[in-house]
């Protein structure tokens, strides 16, 4: 069943902070969207709205986490790695601060909001700050596996989130292991597809007709280099298909392991290509900007 991970996220931060009474969630006056409304539901002396002041809620994050508190901090993605990117870099990852940064409405799927609030660069940025873990769930299951996966991290953690529905790729019953990068699909050896967030069910579906590997690639930071190497040395062509700008996001991140090596494996990006996205329909947004099945074949067949 299609779902949000943002949904996702709202119901186990509900579940877990009932649970641990060290959980502590902040929010900068979207609860309603981010889904933290959830938490305050059963928790309310435990939630904060900071207001709309994003820089000052990650400063209170960094204080209840230097008392001690696991805590989540939530806004739109744009707000959290952009506005509040000093406050996240010096305050919360320098001292490396127990804050779990869960940012909602991430990439060209926020649609019509348009490009002001379509954050297309944070994983880039999230990725490049010393102490910083980074996560790109791609649907309500591993979302849930994510979100209980940073509670028990000791440190800060950064999770991408989104809020357009998202077809299942996993179920209740998976057991998820974000050491490793998890291969959906064998292919016949020729093309190997890197797939992070809603870019993971593209690929599957384009994977069918090319007889392709698919691998989710959910855990950006800390990364699978051996996994990901591996993948490189059994493929002729690789490809990297993010929701994201193909400059420091998952792109970057595979072409990182193989300049560490002798591997002569091609690398594609499938992504934004450094441009600014615009206002519509998220279907159509994605569909413009390439960020489809269709446009995968295109590529790899081109």
């Amino acid at each position: 069943m299609a779902q949000e991970t943002r949904n996702a996220y709202g119901e186990k931060l509900a579940e877990l902070i009932q649970k641990d009474k060290n959980i502590v969630v902040l929010d900068a006056d979207l609860t309603k969207s981010t889904k933290t409304i959830e938490a305050k539901k059963v928790c309310p002396e435990r939630h904060f709205n900071a207001g709309i002041a994003e820089c000052n809620m990650m400063g209170m994050a960094a204080g209840l986490a230097a008392s001690g508190k696991t805590v989540f901090a939530s806004s739109f993605a744009i707000f959290a790695s952009g506005r509040a990117f000093e406050i996240i870099r010096n305050s919360i990852c320098y001292p490396h601060l127990n804050v779990k940064v869960c940012a909602t409405h991430a990439g060209l799927s926020v649609g019509e909001d348009g490009a002001s609030h379509q954050s297309v660069e944070d994983v880039a940025i999230m990725r490049a700050v010393p102490n910083m873990q980074v996560y790109v769930p791609c649907d309500q299951y591993e979302a849930k596996a994510v979100i209980e996966h940073v509670a028990k991290v000791e440190g800060p953690c950064y999770v991408r989130l989104g809020r357009g529905k998202v077809e299942d790729v996993y179920n209740e019953e998976t057991k998820f292991d974000f050491s490793k990068v998890d291969v959906l699909r064998k292919g016949n050896g020729d093309v190997v597809l890197f797939a992070m967030g809603l870019m993971v069910q593209e690929a599957l579906k384009a994977a069918e007709e090319l007889d392709a590997t698919v691998v989710n690639v959910s855990s950006l930071k800390p990364l699978d280099e051996k996994g990901i190497e591996e993948l490189l040395r059994t493929h002729k062509r690789a490809y990297a298909c993010e929701e994201h700008s193909v400059i420091g996001g998952l792109f970057s991140a595979i072409a990182d392991v193989k300049a560490k090596t002798d591997i002569t494996t091609r690398i594609t990006p499938i992504g934004i290509n450094d441009t600014f996205g615009e206002s519509g329909k998220s279907k159509d947004v994605l569909q413009k900007y390439g960020l489809t099945a269709e446009h995968i074949l295109e590529v790899v067949n081109g």
